[in-house]
Parts: C-alpha cells; structure tokens; sequence
C-alpha cells in the first residue's frame, strides 16, 4: 500500500482515540450529555449496497479449463484488406487522441482497409473457449482473418490444429472445430440482461500470458463503434483490464456464464486505458447458429441511411427532445422505400422497442432475418405515423455497386450559380455525368458547393466540396433547383439541407441571420 493511502487509513483512527482520552479524561466542556447524542447523520447511516469484496477463485477454477490458447499462423503471402461500403475511416492521431484497436499478440495490427500488405511469417496470439465438448472453439474474427493454420492449446497444454468453420467481420466473431471429445465448456450467459455496475471477469492471454484474470464491472450496454465498421453490434463497455492477446476471449458474470466475447479497447497508446468492449453473446451465438449452418452470417436490411438528431435537428422537426433515427437517405428499391418511408422520418420505434438513439437502430434491424416483416412507428411533420416493411436481406458489395452513375446523359458542368440567388449565400455548381459517377450519385442528382458565401451555413460546417442533395424533402440536382427551394428561406427560420461529404450523408441545419 502507497504510503498516502496508509496515512489516509491511519488518521481517523489516531483521532478517535485522541477524543476517547479527551472523553475519558472528563474535560469540563465536553459533557456526557453531548457525547450520548451523535449528530443526525450518524444516527440514521445510509444503506450498505456493496457487501464484502468478491473472490472470484471458485469462479476461475471452474471455468478456467474451457479457456484456450489461439495461435494464427500467417504467411508471407500479400493480404489485401476488403474495404465495405459505408465504412468509416479510421482518423489519425492527430485527428482524434484515442480511438478503438483491436488487439493482437507479436503479430501487430494488420494496415488500412484497401492497403496491399506483405504480412511476414508469424503467430498473432488471442484467445478462444469452448462452447461445446465436441470441439467446437469460439474466437474473433480478426484473430484468425488471413490465417493459414490456426492452432488451440488448452488449459491442460494439449494441442490441435482448428478448422475455421466460418468467420463474421462484421460481428467479428470467428467459429473454430478441433478433433476432440468430452471437453469442457463455458455456460452462455444472457448479454441482454447485463447492467452497468454489475461484476464481470475476463480470462485470457495478454502477450501470450496464458490464463490471466482480470476484473471489474460493466460501464455501459449499447456502445456504438463510431470508428469501425461494426455498426450491428451493441458493444458492452467495461473497465475491466484488457490488453493484446485478450482478442477472443470470454467476459464472464459472477456465475460464471458468458456475457461476452473481449474484442477491442480504446486507446492512443495500443495499451489497456480504462475502457474495454465486448461483443454481447446474444450476438455472437447468433452469428454462430448460421456459420453452422451455412458458414456465413446473413442479416436484415431496412434500407436508410440514419444519422443522430441533434438539438437543432429536434427544433427544426419539431420534435419534443432528440431521440430516434432521423431518416437522410432512403435506397432506392428498398423495403424502407416500399413501405413509405421518406427522408426526415424520425423512426421512434420498431416493433415495439423504443429507438432512443440512431446507433440502436441497426443492432435491431441487422438480428432479423431477411424476410422478416416488422412494424416501424416514425415521425413525420410533427405526427406519429405506423408502417409494416419486410427487410430484405444485407448485401454490402451490390449495395456500393448500385450507387454508381447510370444512363446519365449531363456531360457538362454548368455555371456556378449567383451567391445572392438564395438566402443561404451558397453558390451551386451542376454536377457532369463523371463527377456524379465519382461521388457515388445517381442521374440526376445532387449539386455541388462552390462557394460558401453566407455566415450562417459556414457556422453549419458547410464547405466547397460538399453536394447538395435535398432541401428538406425535396430532392436537387441543378444549381437552379437549389436556389428555387432556397429562395423563400427567411431569416430566423430553420433550413434542413442534406449533404453528402466523402461517403457521409446527413441533414445539416442552416438558420439564415437576422439582419
């Protein structure tokens, strides 16, 4: 113990007994009377909620010999990472100080999505546990992609080359078989009832330190991932000490039973720093019934683009406080656009289950299966409206292929439109059949910023570069139809513009000055 803890420890005691010799020694102002009425606070001492502190060795030697080992072995051929649709760049580090990592052993951190990578021969370390005493493993993803043998060792140093039965980037969830019998097993637990504050443990293989433990408590259920593309998972943020090597892992309640496999930490030194997440078991056994079955891992598909709805957003929409999903863009052909639903639609709820924030909405949607009819209750203008749509079914790649440019005859950008021609002061420029090919963008549609003229829509965050695709609900594609909308916004009135900045697509509120 430091030496100012001790002291902190020590102090109340020497000054209890310092009053008990001023007590006994009968110190004329200090009366009986007095020391037999302790103040109010003492009478009446708040409930003890925490009793004792946990032991968690009965825990760990039950089920410690269902925790393994995973070596990745990798060759020297060149991998090239896939990048997806609709992923999120990663920032640098001088963008943002601390973002998520996933966590290897000696083998380091793969590069960028995109990026041809000569990965020498060598062993990433993770960790895995079995799930059933037929050998079957589950681990991450990531610990296992591009590998070219994967070997388990377990907690009584028998080793076996794994087969990988299937893999799931996008839950990143890897499931592993091993020729064995009569193994021991982990308990599934139930992710879904997990709260903050509870008690959780890790057990795992941080720099290829078998079998380390490590507690604390859960922070957070429902953790979006803003900085990887894992948007169907609802991660579980704990504080509990997770380094490299933990990848694949089990989080453990108190009773022993899974809750969660340790995925990623957030940090800006690639070390443990205080916050840790896991991906919910309800997710990953989900993910592990279908690799079963077929070897991969279909979900649902609504169909919008969402983003969050902030303050001014609520005001413009006029919506009461900011939860819900606010509709920016609906696919073309989808199950959202078949069943009615438009851009500026606040989904509040599916199927009865409320959508507090824009992230709930896609660990919802992705759980179901393609087919699955579900009933959205969402907003529009101010009143609560109720659809059914039958999702259809996930498909990232054609999904970026039908955004391409097609049958776009616009082979000529035209002028760039007068500042004074709305009251937003933005210049328009049209967008040619090239360009629009370039951004992702149909016939058509959207038009570009030129200038940024108007003090109002630069405080936005608007800036040269950035297209134009709507006016609220009405869709632009000309310079002209920019400004026909924009004409008629009076100062100190709410304009919802949607706009498209790299592969990024959400409503922005503009409020024109007051002169």
């Amino acid at each position: 113990m430091p030496a100012a803890t001790r002291t902190s420890v020590f102090r109340p005691v020497v000054l209890s007994t310092a009053l008990a010799l001023i007590i006994g020694g009968g110190v004329g102002w200090y009366s009986s009377s007095a020391a037999a009425q302790p103040p109010q606070q003492a009478m009446s001492p708040a409930p003890q909620l925490v009793v004792g502190l946990p032991d968690f060795t009965r825990l760990v030697d039950e089920v410690g010999p269902a925790v393994v080992s995973v070596e990745a072995e990798i060759g020297s051929k060149p991998q090239v990472a896939q990048q997806r649709g609709q992923s999120p760049q990663i920032p640098d580090e001088d963008q943002i100080p601390e973002f998520f990592r996933r966590f290897f052993g000696p083998g380091g951190m793969p590069g960028q999505p995109g990026q041809q990578q000569e990965r020498p021969r060598g062993v990433s370390q993770g960790t895995g546990f079995i799930i059933s005493s037929d050998g079957y493993v589950l681990t991450n993803h990531h610990v296992v992609d591009g590998a070219d043998t994967v070997r388990i060792r377990l907690a009584d140093r028998r080793e076996f080359t794994a087969k990988v039965v299937g893999s799931d980037e996008q839950s990143d969830v890897a499931l592993l078989k091993i020729a064995a019998t009569g193994l021991p097993t982990l308990r599934i637990g139930d992710s879904k009832t997990l709260k903050s504050g509870q008690w959780v443990v890790a057990i795992g293989s941080p720099f290829g330190l078998d079998h380390s433990v490590t507690a604390g408590i859960v922070s957070a259920v429902g953790r979006a991932n803003p900085y990887a593309d894992q948007r169907y998972v609802p991660f579980i943020q704990t504080d509990v000490a997770i380094n490299r090597g933990n990848s694949g892992g089990p989080l453990l309640d108190t009773r022993g039973q899974v809750v969660g496999i340790n995925s990623q930490i957030f940090s800006n030194s690639g070390g443990y720093q205080g916050v840790s997440f896991a991906i919910p078991i309800d997710v990953a056994m989900n993910a592990v019934q279908q690799l079963k079955a077929t070897g991969k891992v279909t979900r649902g598909q609504l169909g919008v683009q969402i983003q969050a709805i902030s303050r001014d957003n609520a005001k413009a929409l006029g919506l009461a406080d900011a939860r819900g999903a606010l509709v920016a863009r609906v696919e073309p052909g989808s199950s959202a656009q078949k069943a009615g639903i438009q851009q500026m639609d606040v989904i509040s709820r599916v199927n009865g289950e409320p959508i507090n924030d824009s992230s709930d909405l896609p660990p919802i949607i992705g759980a179901m299966t393609p087919g699955t009819k579900v009933t959205l209750e969402f907003i529009r203008d101010g009143k609560p409206r109720t659809v059914t749509a039958v999702l259809n079914q996930l498909d990232e790649r054609a999904a970026t292929a039908s955004m391409g440019d097609k049958g776009d005859n616009d082979t000529s950008p035209g002028p760039a439109a007068a500042a004074q021609a709305n009251a937003l002061g933005i210049v328009g420029e049209n967008l040619d059949g090239a360009q629009r090919r370039q951004l992702g963008l149909q016939a058509g549609e959207g038009v570009l910023i030129a200038r940024v003229e108007g003090m109002s829509a630069r405080e936005a965050g608007l800036r040269p570069g950035d297209v134009i695709l709507a006016v609220g609900r009405k869709d632009v594609g000309s310079a002209d139809a920019l400004n026909a909308q924009l004409r008629g916004a009076k100062a100190g009135q709410t304009v919802m513009l949607l706009a498209r900045r790299g592969g990024s697509t959400q409503y922005v509120t503009v409020t024109p000055a007051q002169h």
